[in-house]
């Protein structure tokens, strides 16, 4: 296999048809034969006619005068088609002077017309400048090609690159004509370089590329592949010429089969797989770059769903995951550069005396930007950063615990801390939680963890094992969004928990709807008969208060008595 591949039939036509777009077009070629033709018929008219033509000072000009304007004129025209045309300019230009001289010789030596030897000499005299004039620029013209090639091409494989990719999407558009992005990803690649080495890697690059321009030009004139290599394993095809997009699928699966076939370099067996995102335009898009990003958001979309297919088409909602991605790396930044804090939402009883503070997790971008919780939290939960989340909250809480107690000992103070399930679960977190309590010498009896319903569904006996083992250090527990997720009766009946939250969705419903206010009454109650305290979140006016006072509701935590604040205000509105 050479240095490089050689190019495809269809991928060599597709760049020469864009490069010969930008070349002179081929009616200027006819145009200018036309005036050479009419210019020479002019030098001899104006050479054989003895006549005059116009009187200027004192003396008549001859016809005979333009003669010498009609041949220059003519050898423009023919210089003219040597730069524009070259290679068939300059052979079209040699066939017009050389056929003048046998006309000249006959008018020398037959007829004794001694005035066609500057004819003669002037059009040997014009080949010799012609000539020079072709190999001068074709030297020129060549360079200019090479230097198109480095910029169109890659230097591996020879296949076109991301800016040959753009120039052919940019006539297709101009043109009307749909077309489907496919962005290539070869799978586990690295692993070849690392135990083979770069030079097999480059030997597999290569063979990859002249498998896929084989089929490229094998698929015939109907459908056209353009086979591209963007960088390292990543690969691009541009595909025209369907007419439904179904065919899409099955180009596709043929490249995929190409690929996968055994491939064997320097005696050792490849099996090359790789994953392949799919947009198309119109359909997806009409600009180059929103194309490039939604192949590249399937593809990331199908690698990252590892097992199954391998190949995906753009679908709106795979921008949300690329939005997740990128959400989770600011998640990580934030988290190593301590950027996560939390502000503290004040909880009082029914009658207005301060219980204590919700920690509620905060994020800042890396420009100082707020990332909303609905955002963030999610995301931690599915990638299992939330247990990071958890302890960063959980120790800023404790810590302004401890700087509460410091300046007033006997505060009668809850800090309420979220814990996800998964985190609560594992077998370390006891031992977290015990490691933050000792290190600021916090007394547990002040600290309660917040959990969902949903602790019941997988294991009950491990939850409650899990929880008595908090209970024991002294700290409470509270049933979180109580009443929106899994609820049963008799696993309450054994839940070590001391406080029950009612959901803000039920809150406000609960002065329109008589259904609502009902059940909101019927948790405070199933609350006190389980002998757990009650308190309603997302309270907002006062008419709600006068209802959870009306059903015996205990605490209160919304707008209406306070919003989520900083350490310093939280720490202003206990000393107040």
């Amino acid at each position: 296999m050479g240095d490089k591949l050689r190019s495809g039939k269809q991928i060599d036509k597709t760049l020469r048809d864009l490069s010969l777009k930008k070349e002179a077009p081929k009616s200027g070629y006819v145009l200018l034969v036309l005036l050479y033709t009419i210019a020479m018929f002019g030098t001899i008219f104006t050479s054989r006619n003895g006549g005059r033509i116009i009187h200027m000072f004192d003396s008549d000009i001859p016809f005979s005068a333009f003669a010498g304007v009609f041949s220059s004129f003519a050898n423009i025209c023919i210089i003219s088609l040597v730069v524009l045309y070259r290679k068939v300019g300059f052979i079209t230009s040699l066939i017009l002077l050389v056929s003048q001289f046998p006309m000249l010789v006959v008018n020398i030596f037959l007829r004794h017309n001694l005035n066609s030897f500057p004819g003669f000499f002037m059009n040997l005299l014009t080949i010799i400048a012609v000539v020079i004039i072709y190999v001068s620029h074709n030297k020129v013209v060549k360079y200019q090609q090479t230097l198109r090639d480095q910029a169109v091409k890659d230097r591996l494989t020879g296949l076109p690159n991301r800016f040959a990719c753009n120039e052919l999407m940019a006539d297709l558009i101009k043109r009307d004509e749909k077309f489907a992005l496919v962005s290539v990803d070869l799978n586990d690649f690295k692993s070849i370089n690392e135990t083979m080495g770069h030079d097999t890697g480059n030997v597999v690059l290569k063979a990859v590329a002249e498998r896929w321009v084989a089929l490229s030009d094998a698929l015939g004139n109907d459908i056209n592949v353009f086979v591209a290599r963007l960088s390292a394993d990543e690969y691009l095809l541009i595909i025209s010429g369907y007419s439904l997009s179904e065919e899409i699928d099955n180009i596709v699966a043929r490249f995929k089969e190409e690929l996968e076939k055994k491939m064997t370099v320097d005696g050792c067996d490849f099996y090359i797989t790789a994953c392949y995102g799919i947009t198309e335009y119109p359909k997806d898009d009409t600009v180059i770059d929103n194309l490039f990003l939604f192949a590249d958001a399937a593809l990331h979309e199908v690698k990252r769903l590892g097992e199954g297919s391998s190949v995906m088409h753009f679908r709106p909602e795979i921008l949300n995951t690329e939005k997740n991605l990128e959400t989770e790396r600011k998640l990580r930044h934030a988290l190593d550069n301590k950027k996560i804090f939390f502000n503290l939402q004040p909880q009082y009883d029914i009658n207005h005396n301060l219980r204590g503070f919700e920690a509620l997790a905060r994020m800042r971008d890396s420009d100082g930007s707020f990332i909303s919780p609905a955002e963030f939290i999610p995301v931690a939960e599915k990638t299992g950063l939330i247990d990071r989340v958890d302890m960063r909250v959980f120790e800023l809480a404790v810590e302004f615990l401890a700087d509460v107690l410091r300046g007033k000992k006997d505060a009668d103070l809850i800090i309420s801390c979220n814990v996800s399930v998964k985190h609560l679960m594992k077998n370390n977190f006891i031992d977290e939680i015990k490691g933050i309590l000792v290190k600021y010498q916090v007394p547990a009896s002040h600290i309660e963890i917040e959990i969902t319903e949903s602790i019941m569904i997988d294991s009950m006996d491990k939850a409650l094992e899990r929880i008595d083992e908090i209970k024991a250090l002294g700290m409470k527990v509270a049933i979180d969004d109580f009443g929106t997720g899994y609820s049963s009766l008799s696993y309450l009946n054994n839940f070590p928990s001391d406080l029950l939250k009612i959901d803000k969705s039920f809150i406000d419903q609960m002065n329109t709807s008589e259904s609502s206010k009902q059940y909101v009454a019927a948790i405070v109650t199933i609350g006190h008969v389980l002998n757990f305290s009650v308190i309603s979140e997302g309270v907002e006016d006062e008419s709600q208060i006068d209802t959870l006072k009306e059903i015996g509701c205990d605490y209160i935590q919304g707008f209406v008595w306070g919003r989520p604040m900083s350490a310093d205000d939280a720490l202003e509105l206990v000393f107040s």
